[in-house]
């Protein structure tokens, strides 16, 4: 599914991702604080995850009182105790996807590029509307993907394929104009962050 134009997420609904998700180029995905997006399980590439591509921005402003909350479908969040630390898996995770200076790429064709880019691990190189959405990297260390701001993440680390479980955040050539302050990942089958190249600060 692919996100494309101006589109906005409202605390006054909650959102599922059933698949992979897209924010292609040009696009902007804004999410208004309290809002709540559940990931259904399954298995690659039919459980929910959402991928902000290159070229795509995410305006993700929670605030200390109204958060927003990535979790699993299976998730209620008026019973604290229906998912335990050890529930795992449940859905995939938040991929940002920019185009800041990676150093080497594991795909052949990305790493004798000039710039290089890089194929998001466990993926291939698919295309979209013409655009390839897995790929990160690229010549601008000043790439602004958005904004990630009091957002929590629970519940996720799927397979995207065998041995490759994806992250809470995966932030792959993001630039500093990036801002990424005051995020948590809770409960994930991988890492809750992974940076692959890139020049974001991040914080909190």
């Amino acid at each position: 599914q692919a996100i494309t134009g101006d589109v906005t997420w409202a605390a006054t609904n909650t959102y599922l991702l059933t698949n992979y998700v897209y924010v292609l180029a040009g696009a902007t995905l804004r999410i208004e604080p309290g809002t709540v997006i559940k990931g259904r399980n399954g298995t690659a590439p039919n459980f929910g995850c959402l991928f902000v591509c290159q070229g795509g921005k995410i305006m993700a402003e929670g605030t200390p009182n109204n958060p927003i909350i990535f979790t699993s479908e299976d998730d209620d969040l008026t019973d604290s105790e229906d998912l335990l630390i050890t529930d795992r898996g449940l859905w995939g995770g938040l991929v940002i996807l920019g185009k800041a200076r990676i150093n080497k790429a594991v795909n052949a064709a990305g790493d004798a590029a000039s710039p290089k880019y890089e194929v998001f691990e466990g993926l291939e190189d698919l295309q979209i509307n013409g655009q390839n959405v897995h790929r990160f990297g690229g010549a601008d260390d000043e790439d602004s993907s958005g904004v990630l701001r009091y957002v929590s993440l629970r519940h996720g680390g799927q397979k995207l394929s065998p041995d490759k479980e994806i992250n809470g955040v995966s932030l792959g050539g993001v630039g500093r104009g990036t801002t990424v302050e005051y995020v948590e990942v809770i409960s994930f089958a991988d890492d809750g962050f992974e940076f692959f190249g890139g020049s974001v600060n991040t914080r909190y």
